[in-house]
């Protein structure tokens, strides 16, 4: 029996390249299907169908920016926002494991960007190995209840 697994869930919602593309376009202030097209290279009929259900999905909205003829901006709904974090990590673990980064993020501190996983309750960096799930996740996984 395949594990029960919060990943996988989201993996059917943000899982395929465009989709995750299309949510860092809006990030980076894309909000019109052309720009957030041209931007990601995605083709139109694809980019159209990921759109449409990450509206369907709750991640996005779509935003009526003109009337005649009728235009619309897609903007990150609270879900979509949520995602900032899994799209920062996965940027910046491209950057140091898929070749020359192709430019840097500052925070408003003026820092180049570099961030880390903390604990909210005790501020503890997480990592691989100070992070176990607790018996009632595992007693699930294992008997699929």
């Amino acid at each position: 029996m395949a594990r029960v697994c919060s990943v996988a869930r989201t993996l059917d919602v943000v899982g395929e390249k465009w989709s995750l593309l299309a949510i860092r376009e809006v990030f980076l202030g894309s909000f019109k299907f052309n720009e957030i097209q041209k931007n990601t290279g995605a083709p139109k009929d694809i980019l159209a169908d990921r759109l449409r259900k990450l509206v369907d999905d709750g991640l996005m909205e779509r935003v009526l920016y003109q009337e005649h003829p009728p235009r619309f901006e897609y903007r990150l709904t609270a879900a979509g926002k949520d995602l900032f974090a899994a799209i920062t990590v996965l940027r910046e673990w491209g950057d140091r494991h898929c070749g020359v980064p192709p430019g840097k993020f500052k925070h408003e501190c003026g820092a180049v960007l570099d961030t880390k996983l903390v604990c909210r309750s005790c501020g503890q960096e997480v990592n691989e190995r100070n992070v176990r799930p607790t018996r009632a996740v595992v007693a699930t996984i294992e008997t699929g209840e």
